[in-house]
C-alpha cells in the first residue's frame, strides 16, 4: 500500500512518516507543490492531506485532483473543530478525516478502514495458515484441494481481522466498521458470522475474550 502524506509541521510530519513507514510505503510532502510533484511521478493508494500547508490547502489540492478525475481515497488532517471545514473537506472529495491531536494508532485504524472500504491491495493472496490461503478479490479461502467462497460480510470481517492481527477488537468496533448505521446486526447475527469464519479458517485463528471481543491470531 502506497501512501502520500502532506504535512508541513516538521515534528509531527517526521513522527507520522516514521510510524507509517513501518507498515506502508510512504512518501512525505511538505506543501502542495511538492505533493503535486510526487503525484505526477507515480500512483498512490491513499492520500493523507493536512488542510493548512503552504501554497494550496489540502482541501484545495484535493478538489483540483478530483477535477482531473483522480479518485484516490483521501483522509484529511485538520486542527479545526468546526463543521464548516469538515463539510468543505467532504465536498472536495475526502472520504474521512482525523482531528489533531491524534494517536498514531487511530490514524492506522482509519488507513486500514480505507483499505477495506476501497479494496486496496485486495488482489494479493494472504496466507491464513500453513495450508490455507485467502484470495480477497475472489472472496475465496483455499487449502489447495478445495475452495470455500465467503459471503461479503464474512470476507469484510476477515479482512478487518487480518488488518488488525493480534489486537483485541470489540464487537462494537467490528459492527461500526463493517455495517452501516441502517443495517446494524444483532449479537446473534454477529456470532453466527464469527462461528462460520471459524469453521473456514480454523477455530484457533479467532479467539474470543469473553465480555471484551475477539482477537485474530
Amino acid at each position: 500500500m502506497k501512501i502520500l502524506l502532506m504535512e508541513d509541521d516538521p515534528v509531527l510530519g517526521d513522527i507520522v512518516t516514521d510510524y507509517l513507514q513501518q507498515y506502508y510505503e510512504t512518501d512525505r510532502a511538505f506543501d502542495s507543490a511538492e505533493a503535486q510533484e510526487f503525484i505526477d511521478e507515480g500512483r498512490y493508494d491513499l492520500f493523507i492531506f493536512d488542510i493548512n500547508v503552504p501554497g494550496k490547502t489540502g482541501v484545495e489540492l484535493l478538489e483540483e485532483l478530483r477535477s482531473f478525475n483522480d479518485t484516490t481515497p483521501a483522509i484529511i488532517i485538520t486542527a479545526y473543530a468546526d463543521t464548516k471545514h469538515l463539510k468543505e473537506s467532504f465536498d472536495a472529495g475526502a472520504h474521512d478525516y482525523i482531528k489533531k491531536p491524534f494517536e498514531l494508532e487511530e490514524l492506522k485504524l482509519r488507513i486500514e478502514k480505507s483499505r477495506v472500504l476501497f479494496h486496496i491491495e485486495q488482489d494479493a493472496p494472504i496466507e491464513i495458515s500453513g495450508d490455507l490461503t485467502y484470495y480477497p478479490r475472489k472472496l475465496v479461502v483455499s487449502d489447495g484441494a478445495k475452495e470455500v467462497t465467503l459471503r461479503p460480510k464474512e470476507a469484510a470481517i476477515l479482512d478487518y481481522f487480518i488488518a488488525h492481527e493480534k489486537r483485541l477488537i470489540s464487537q462494537e468496533e467490528l459492527v461500526q466498521n463493517i455495517w452501516g448505521f441502517d443495517e446494524l446486526p444483532s449479537d446473534a447475527t454477529l456470532r453466527s458470522y464469527i462461528r462460520k469464519l471459524r469453521e473456514i479458517v480454523g477455530s484457533d485463528k479467532i479467539v474470543t475474550q469473553r465480555g471484551m471481543g475477539y482477537r485474530y491470531e
